[in-house]
């Protein structure tokens, strides 16, 4: 699964694509409410990871809760997915856990040949609360996105799971292999 002969500490750049998901639900303490409201992720979590290493760009696909995800969706997330391969930079797609593992095989089962290692996260807890996962779960997809061969996975909760043979384990609140 890893990358033979792929230094870490060459400069790479790395593309996140933004979709939703718990992971970037922001809080509106106006009405209370928890919402999908564009993407967050530079300002919550990337202005404070060091990442000398690493150029990250960032592309705001969707913003919707992955229980309202349909195949028009994930079509338009495996489409970015491909226009992007030709930059021949890793990819994190930031996902809602609920249906992550349905977009990473649909994407998985329409992009053949794939160039570089794909890497969905997500988080069972969003981004502004003090016990999210957000954090190490981006955190561990960059890493990953850098040293795995081409291919689909999930990176959660310090686990890479191979697509197309993962779920969602809604008692334990995280992945696993099927």
């Amino acid at each position: 699964m890893l990358q033979k002969n792929s230094p870490i500490n060459t400069p790479k750049d790395i593309l996140i694509i933004t979709t939703g998901g718990t992971i970037e639900k922001t809080y509106d303490e106006f009405d209370g409410s928890l919402e999908n409201r564009g993407t967050s992720i530079k300002n919550r979590i990337l202005s404070k990871l060091r990442l000398p290493y690493t150029n990250i760009d960032v592309l705001p696909l969707l913003s919707k809760d992955s229980l309202y995800m349909d195949d028009q969706d994930r079509k338009l997330i495996s489409e970015a997915i491909s226009h992007q391969l030709s930059r021949k930079a890793p990819i994190v797609v930031l996902h809602g856990t609920d249906t992550m593992a349905l977009s990473a095989t649909y994407c998985y089962e329409q992009i053949k040949n794939v160039t570089v290692p794909v890497v969905f996260t997500g988080a069972m807890i969003p981004m502004g609360f003090d016990d999210t996962d957000a954090t190490q779960n981006v955190t561990e997809a960059l890493l990953a996105a850098r040293l795995l061969a081409p291919g689909f996975y999930i990176s959660f909760h310090n686990q890479i799971f191979k697509v197309p043979h993962v779920q969602k384990n809604k008692e334990k609140r995280t992945f696993e292999e099927t």
